[in-house]
């Protein structure tokens, strides 16, 4: 991505003959700025007005989600061959104010905290440190905004933002798998579920990265039917379309390299497992094997015991407690299957060296709102 300020003209006309766009989004990436035309003004082929997509950038937001799903919206216009959507990013500061990515770039955005119309769909555009970036002014707007009815939906780690807010109880809605703990945790009144995206009545969700653009497209096959949301996947070299059927993580096998049924299933049973843990004799018996087989399947394939590949799962858990809740530590021990805080910590600096409660203590000022 070109950067410089002094490319500004010739990356613009550089977009403008390619035919990327017909009516860009205002945005800024380090000193390139465009602007769109007035949305009041534009028209599509059918004499509607373009569906119009509101995302909200929350500071430290994730890059790919966030311009994954912008893209489809482009790609669907230019599909079309008419301003079939139209979109506006929002911020908390105010117009002409910037928003940086968690990749440091910094955005423009069009407006700030404004009220919306109620045919537009709000995308939060979430990321890294979500809780720091879950503001009472963000809470409250976007409580204010559901209450008159707007379509809301979550990218990534946003999912906490609409939690927090109250939008999720009741619902379905997933969130990036490496949140799944806290959400849990801490939302007891949603339904997570490990889907790519979920959409429930007038709330939807993704699990972050490329999930954006399956949910996109399948707004726009909704919108426009599917022969567009097809070209736009084809534009995208995106081969794969998911549903919401579809979950997030690689299996058991594709993740630890190994093909082994048994192995595969004791694995799956730990990792479902992780506040009651089962003894390895157990987890053994249940897949027909002895306790020492499983021993030695585990070293052959993992190098490293059942009772050791157990320990890290749920040490791995601890640790995203620690890092992205306000759970105190010896509930977080509790939750990971630890009869004590004093054993949880023992076992803790042996794996991480350090503490839990200081890891605790380094991540305290980012869980504040």
């Amino acid at each position: 991505m070109h950067t410089a300020k002094s490319g500004k003209q010739g990356m613009l006309a550089l977009v403008k003959s390619a035919g990327f766009v017909k009516h860009p989004a205002r945005f800024k990436i380090a000193g390139i700025s465009t602007m769109r035309n007035n949305a009041s003004t534009a028209v599509n082929r059918a004499g509607d007005t373009p569906r119009r997509f509101v995302f909200v950038l929350l500071e430290n937001f994730t890059l790919l989600s966030f311009a994954s799903a912008l893209d489809c919206l482009r790609i669907a216009n230019r599909m079309a061959g008419y301003q079939a959507y139209d979109w506006s990013l929002v911020g908390d500061a105010d117009a002409g104010g910037t928003v940086s990515c968690s990749a440091g770039t910094r955005f423009q955005i069009d407006m700030g905290l404004e009220e919306l119309r109620r045919e537009d769909t709000v995308l939060l555009c979430g990321g890294a440190e979500i809780q720091a970036a879950t503001t009472k002014r963000i809470l409250n707007w976007i409580r204010r905004e559901a209450r008159r009815g707007l379509k809301i939906g979550g990218l990534c780690t946003a999912s906490h933002v609409l939690a927090r807010a109250g939008l999720l109880d009741g619902r379905r809605a997933t969130i990036h798998w490496e949140n799944q703990d806290s959400f849990t945790e801490e939302f007891e009144d949603v339904t997570l579920t490990k889907s790519v995206f979920v959409i429930d009545g007038n709330r939807m969700s993704t699990a972050g990265g490329t999930s954006s653009i399956d949910l996109m497209l399948k707004l726009i096959a909704d919108d426009q039917g599917e022969q567009l949301a097809n070209a736009v996947a084809d534009q995208m070299i995106y081969s794969s379309i998911r549903t919401d059927q579809d979950t997030q993580r690689l299996s058991v096998p594709t993740r630890i390299g190994v093909r082994h049924p048994k192995l595969s299933l004791v694995i799956q049973k730990m990792e479902q497992n992780i506040e009651e843990p089962i003894s390895p004799s157990v987890l053994a018996k249940d897949v027909g094997m002895s306790t020492r087989q499983l021993e030695r399947l585990f070293r052959r394939y993992l190098n490293r015991s059942p009772k050791r590949y157990y320990m890290e799962l749920r040490l791995q858990k601890a640790r995203n407690l620690l890092m992205q809740t306000d759970m105190t530590v010896i509930n977080v021990a509790l939750a990971c299957g630890f009869a004590s805080p004093s054993h949880f910590s023992k076992c803790y600096r042996s794996h991480y060296n350090t503490t839990p409660y200081r890891e605790r203590g380094s991540q305290g000022s980012r869980l504040t709102v």
